[in-house]
């Protein structure tokens, strides 16, 4: 990039804030000492920002996953501007064109060029062919009032929310130095470098469960530092998913306040790719995965066709189960349906599960014998 290009003040920013969180975190620790109570209050303010960008500025305005009240929503925008990671129309818009053109030129944090750049480097250069005023890829957030109005005065939330509030909350607790040096700046930094770290490094470290046609990957390490944001190959094929980590044991915590939001009706239609859908694409990847090292066998092209047998076969149980337990489901919802007929297709869809999960175990096992 040429030095022409350079965002002094995005530049001056990220370099300075932790300067600056150092040092009067140190001058305020050694004034008035360690207190708890400061970084307690810091930790919560992290966790409103931080999950403002993922539950806010990603899932709910970036990807339409969900729908929220505009309670939450004002929360989420005015959090989300004090994470001083530009207005939600600026990184929507920035983040919509990372998933159109990911690991190509047109991708604003592309992997491809270096850690450094996908992590914060991006932030400090000028593109402005790629990043035009007009937003072609957010007509839908133009038409947001809210958005247009935090878009607008986004400088003075963030100043407000990210700063003066810290600061005051700082006075409260007995330390108004504290409440500047860490809930604002460290806070600050924190946040900063968590959501960093998923255009970065979850982009090279874990798994691609499900796609290679990016470098996006799953990690549950990264998971714990980017608000569950760290399932990260999931939400690159599967972009309108609520969810990043979709069985209940994966550390998403940005998915359950989603949910425990709609529970308390303050979230509506929550987006859920079918099952099939992402047992397929597993199974798939999978299934490449094993071709592939089998290539240096003699006897590859036998493997190959049992191999693509037994997926096939898992393919045509997996459809089936899911098709027969979707009407299930739909059959206990009608008001009239004669019991007999439900009584049938509960039996025959115990006999199809049944049916799937011992193929499920044959292919497991035949990748296991060639893998």
């Amino acid at each position: 990039m040429k030095r022409k290009n350079i965002d002094w003040v995005n530049t001056l920013f990220l370099i300075l804030t932790p300067v600056t969180a150092i040092g009067l975190t140190a001058l305020h620790i050694f004034k008035d000492g360690f207190m708890p109570s400061i970084f307690i209050a810091a930790l919560v303010f992290a966790c409103f920002c931080g999950s403002s960008i993922t539950i806010g500025y990603h899932r709910l305005f970036s990807h339409r996953t969900f729908e929220a009240s505009a309670p939450v929503k004002l929360f989420l925008l005015l959090f989300g501007a004090a994470a001083f990671q530009n207005s939600l129309l600026k990184w929507a818009s920035d983040h919509r064109v990372h998933h159109k053109f990911c690991d190509t030129e047109k991708d604003p944090y592309n992997i491809n060029r270096g850690f450094f750049w996908a992590h914060m480097g991006w932030v400090m250069f000028r593109e402005p062919s790629k990043f035009a005023d007009e937003f072609p890829m957010s007509k839908d957030l133009l038409r947001d009032k809210m958005v247009v109005w935090q878009h607008r005065y986004y400088l003075p939330i963030a100043v407000l929310v990210g700063i003066v509030l810290p600061a005051f909350v700082g006075y409260l607790l007995g330390s108004t130095l504290g409440g500047f040096a860490v809930i604002g700046f460290a806070r600050i930094v924190a946040v900063h470098h968590s959501t960093f770290l998923i255009n970065s490094l979850c982009h090279v470290l874990g798994a691609k469960t499900y796609s290679d046609e990016h470098s996006a990957k799953d990690s549950p390490i990264m998971a714990l530092f980017t608000f569950g944001e760290g399932y990260h190959n999931f939400h690159h094929i599967f972009e309108n998913d609520y969810r990043n980590g979709i069985y209940w044991w994966q550390y998403d915590p940005t998915k359950w306040l989603i949910k425990s939001a709609s529970l308390m009706g303050l979230a509506s239609k929550l987006k859920k790719t079918p099952q099939a859908r992402i047992e397929k694409a597993e199974a798939s990847m999978l299934l490449k995965r094993t071709q592939q090292k089998i290539m240096h066998r003699a006897d590859k092209q036998q493997i190959a066709e049992k191999l693509q047998q037994e997926f096939d076969a898992l393919v045509s149980n997996m459809n089936e189960y899911y098709e027969v337990k979707k009407q299930l489901l739909e059959s206990k919802r009608e008001d009239v349906v004669k019991k007999y007929e439900h009584s049938v297709l509960k039996v025959r869809y115990q006999q199809i599960k049944m049916n799937f999960e011992q193929q499920k175990k044959n292919w497991a096992m035949t990748v296991e014998q060639y893998a």
